[in-house]
């Protein structure tokens, strides 16, 4: 018997009444019955993780993850060493929490779909490392502009002041050669409102999605949609500037969206059609407003407006390289395909760009504003 015909057999038999838990004495005299070779490492991990259970039932879900080996090794080694705890309960039967797991417990209903997922982060997450990536982002930025108001005396459209544009964190077509300003342009901003929205949206979404997916791979998605939001730029508004992390917003927000809208069915955050619609209608009017600013502008300038492309490129990570995140918790990305088919492509584009910023201007005579 094939693995697949023994789930459904399992499934069947077993669990008729689709409770999602099936007994371990029965599972084992049914993998005896029909002599399937199974992993002994894998059949340990069951059983350790049955022990963990007072009732001494094995999630189903569970059974085909361990059997599969979907899961990452640290996964797989928690449950091998007994450390995880498999309760029937759902989490918004727990009572008696503190503040912290409280706001663990919404964290999980607003990022993970799935009510096993939910269960394994809420009863393993430690405050130690916290999510410090995201606010060390968005404090650097809030700095930044601070200083750059107070010098200007300006806190809206900055842009339109010379000694903004001078800025060396600017991404600018004129200094492509300081490989920096590729990156460093996600600190400055062109107003308060960029500011405000980019910033909010940051610590709601991308705080979260840190505590549940951790620094690396949340860290990983925003730069490699701000890295994408510049290179797009040099590609296709060649004479534009850069300035704002929508890049990296835009990458964490569209694979949140995206990720909800793919397990749409085990999402449990409240009024989740009404936030959605409300996020998409800000995110559009966000990208709304940078297209105006670029080919209408409201003042004098002494050159091109920055570009709003940075934002479309985000997006563009997010739903593709963000959605194969978000959708392997606990899961190792180095083992899939997919995932590497989204890296051989990322690392095509970054390579092309290069090639493009090298010799594309010249060969195509493109006349870039001088550099402030």
């Amino acid at each position: 018997m094939d693995r697949s015909s023994l789930f459904q057999l399992i499934q069947e038999q077993l669990d008729p009444e689709n409770t999602g838990f099936i007994a371990v004495e029965n599972f084992t005299s049914l993998v005896e019955h029909h002599e399937l070779q199974l992993d002994p490492s894998k059949l340990d991990m069951l059983l350790a993780l049955v022990q963990s259970n007072e009732e001494g039932q094995v999630c189903y879900q569970e059974l085909i993850e361990l059997m599969t080996s979907k899961r990452s090794s640290s996964f797989r080694r928690a449950i091998a060493n007994g450390r995880r705890t498999l309760q029937r309960e759902i989490l918004l039967d727990e009572t008696g929490l503190g503040l912290y797991k409280r706001f663990v417990r919404y964290v999980a209903y607003e990022i993970l779909p799935c009510e096993t997922d939910r269960r394994w982060y809420f009863h393993q997450n430690r405050l130690c490392p916290p999510p410090v990536f995201i606010a060390i982002v968005t404090i650097v930025q809030i700095i930044v502009f601070m200083c750059y108001g107070i010098m200007l005396n300006k806190w809206v459209l900055q842009t339109y002041q010379p000694d903004f544009m001078k800025s060396p964190l600017v991404y600018h077509p004129g200094h492509r050669a300081q490989v920096w300003r590729f990156f460093s342009y996600m600190f400055m901003h062109v107003g308060l409102e960029q500011l405000g929205f980019n910033a909010l949206l940051q610590l709601m979404i991308g705080v979260p999605l840190e505590m549940v997916h951790g620094i690396l791979r949340i860290s990983l998605l925003y730069m490699a949609g701000v890295v994408a939001g510049s290179l797009t730029v040099s590609i296709t508004d060649m004479r534009a500037p850069v300035v704002g992390g929508s890049g990296g917003v835009y990458a964490l927000c569209s694979a949140h969206l995206a990720n909800v809208v793919m397990n749409w069915a085990g999402m449990r955050c409240p009024y989740k059609l009404l936030r959605m619609i409300l996020a998409l209608v800000c995110m559009s009017s966000e990208v709304g407003r940078a297209v105006w600013l670029r080919f209408s502008p409201p003042l004098p300038s002494s050159g091109p407006q920055p570009s709003f492309m940075a934002h479309l490129s985000g997006a563009v990570v997010g739903i593709s390289m963000g959605l194969l995140i978000l959708r392997s918790y606990e899961e190792s990305l180095q083992k899939q395909c997919s995932w590497w088919v989204i890296v051989f492509s990322f690392i095509t584009f970054l390579l092309f760009a290069i090639f493009w910023n090298i010799f594309a201007y010249e060969l195509l005579g493109v006349q870039i504003p001088p550099p402030p």
